[in-house]
């Protein structure tokens, strides 16, 4: 039976940024525009942490069945490592899928019962992710999944819960923090490239292969920081979301150098931390344009 300390890692809280950052993107939006609201911030960062770590021990349950993590580098896999049950994880997994629709179902019912359209699509990508017959993250499609739920509908999306608007400003914060989060998932996807490679999980990073993965990574950092730039015009302080950039230049030095396996296991965790801090800076000075 996995101990709650290995139930906590089965979450895998290093990819909790992908969540928290969005967050604090779209809200500095909508403050821009004098749409601040704290209970719907809340409830969509209820929203976005649940999705996150429903989506984590979901993929931990459909990977392990196929026995895709036998041999695995990284965090804890709960079933691959067999410390829990296929069965458990899964229940884990719908557990943190209702809290979120919980969440969502209050957010609609505060903005607009359109909105439960949006999270069923939301807890659809994340179950299929990893699960069903033809999982599309075996298919080289995670990173236009993750850059289009966790970046564009998670940062746009908080922001228009709050303003009841969407603005060019939250839809740009949205293509940076996506290609952030992307450039977690392809930093992890490359970490695994040999093994997903042998177990048949056909990655983007398999598809490109090794070289092109990492040129891919470092295309990521630079668009969401040429997002930053274009959003200047309208709010010059959000400039200073571009010295967040200097915590990418060691993960970036990793990923270029060619380091393998275990290695990238920090830059993993370092990119998590750019976007955390590249989210809150951006939003904190989005807000300035208020």
């Amino acid at each position: 039976m996995a101990t709650p300390a290995q139930w906590l890692a089965g979450a895998r809280p290093r990819t909790l940024p992908a969540a928290l950052a969005p967050v604090a993107a779209g809200t500095g939006a909508a403050a821009a525009t004098d749409g601040f609201d704290a209970v719907r911030a809340l409830l969509a960062l209820a929203v976005a942490l649940a999705l996150q770590v429903g989506v984590n021990y979901a993929n931990d349950y459909s990977d392990g069945v196929r026995g895709t993590d036998a041999d695995r580098v990284g965090p804890l896999r709960l079933v691959g490592s067999g410390v829990a049950s296929p069965g458990a994880v899964k229940r884990a997994a719908l557990l943190a899928f209702a809290v979120a629709g919980v969440a969502g179902l209050g957010l609609a019912a505060l903005v607009s019962w359109w909105l439960l359209a949006v999270g069923a699509a939301c807890l659809l990508a994340a179950w299929f992710y990893t699960g069903g017959s033809r999982p599309y993250g075996y298919r080289g499609l995670g990173e236009v999944s993750v850059f289009v739920f966790f970046g564009l509908v998670a940062t746009a999306g908080t922001a228009y819960v709050q303003s009841e608007r969407l603005t060019w400003a939250a839809l740009l914060a949205g293509v940076g923090c996506g290609a952030l989060s992307c450039a977690i998932l392809v930093a992890n996807n490359l970490r695994d490239l040999p093994t997903d490679e042998a177990a048949g999980k056909r990655t983007l990073a398999v598809r490109l292969g090794d070289r092109r993965t990492r040129l891919l990574y470092l295309d990521l950092l630079v668009a969401a920081y040429a997002v930053v730039v274009a959003l200047s015009p309208e709010s010059p302080w959000s400039l200073l979301t571009l010295l967040t950039g200097v915590l990418a230049i060691r993960p970036a030095q990793e990923v270029l150098r060619g380091t393998r396996g275990p290695g990238l296991v920090p830059v993993l965790k370092v990119t998590g931390v750019v976007l955390l801090t590249y989210g809150v800076v951006l939003g904190a000075t989005l807000a300035t344009a208020g």
